[in-house]
């Protein structure tokens, strides 16, 4: 056997080895290709909500007195780590209806937002979700898709609740759409901030408690400055 056959082998090895190389060199590329550096925060200014969101608008009116208790189960350190700004309202109308609103925004929402999903923070209060269903909002400046969910404490407490969350200017509902979207960015080497938009209200009657937040929302809406609308609510 000639030197060349016995030494064939061993450059079939080192071919071998450097193709594994090679693709172990590409793939830590990509992946520090992939990983957002930027907060998209810096780039695009975030929302200041307690100047964003006003007291009185189209007939509503801060509530100021004790209505049930806002749904915010986390310890504050917990809040504070996962959120920048966190605001949490009750509104009354002229007919005595009254709404509670509570937004939590995220300068990185990329982890933690899920802690403060209603369908999570409810559950951790007692409350019992008894349906969540996905539908969509229609206000004159276009459609913000929410869920819905029906929740109950112990038999005597029922509050219906509406929400939708933002990941940087998209509008999303969680799960695989909120994975796309952080994908999305993550593409673009941009870490996104984020926001949670809720509604709720005391009512047995879950239909009546949906009309009056979708009404509640789209007065709030239509009370914001462009910038804020499109940064609430990604439209």
């Amino acid at each position: 056997m000639s030197e060349a056959q016995l030494m064939q082998p061993l450059r079939n090895e080192l071919r071998r080895a450097a193709i594994a190389l090679l693709i172990m060199l590409v793939a830590a590329a990509g992946a520090w290709a992939m990983t957002p550096r930027h907060k998209l925060v810096d780039l695009r200014g975030k929302v200041d909500v307690e100047k964003a969101i006003p007291k009185q608008f189209a007939g509503w009116q801060l509530d100021t007195r004790s209505f049930g208790g806002i749904v915010n189960p986390q310890q504050q350190e917990t809040l504070d780590r996962l959120y920048s700004q966190l605001l949490a309202r009750a509104y009354i109308n002229s007919r005595g209806e009254r709404v509670m609103l509570t937004i939590a925004y995220g300068e990185d929402q990329r982890d933690g937002m899920l802690l403060h999903y209603p369908e999570v923070c409810y559950p951790a209060q007692g409350f019992q979700v008894d349906s969540n269903t996905k539908s969509e909002l229609l206000l004159p400046a276009g459609r913000i898709p929410v869920r819905k969910l029906e929740t109950n404490l112990q038999s005597q407490r029922f509050e219906p609740v509406t929400y939708w969350t933002i990941i940087g200017e998209r509008a999303s509902v969680g799960g695989i759409d909120k994975k796309l979207v952080e994908m999305h960015y993550s593409l673009q080497g941009q870490i996104p901030d984020g926001l949670l938009f809720r509604v709720s209200s005391i009512d047995r009657d879950s239909q009546a408690a949906f009309a009056l937040q979708a009404a509640f929302i789209k007065d709030l809406v239509a009370a914001l400055s462009p910038r804020d609308r499109q940064l609430l609510t990604g439209l």
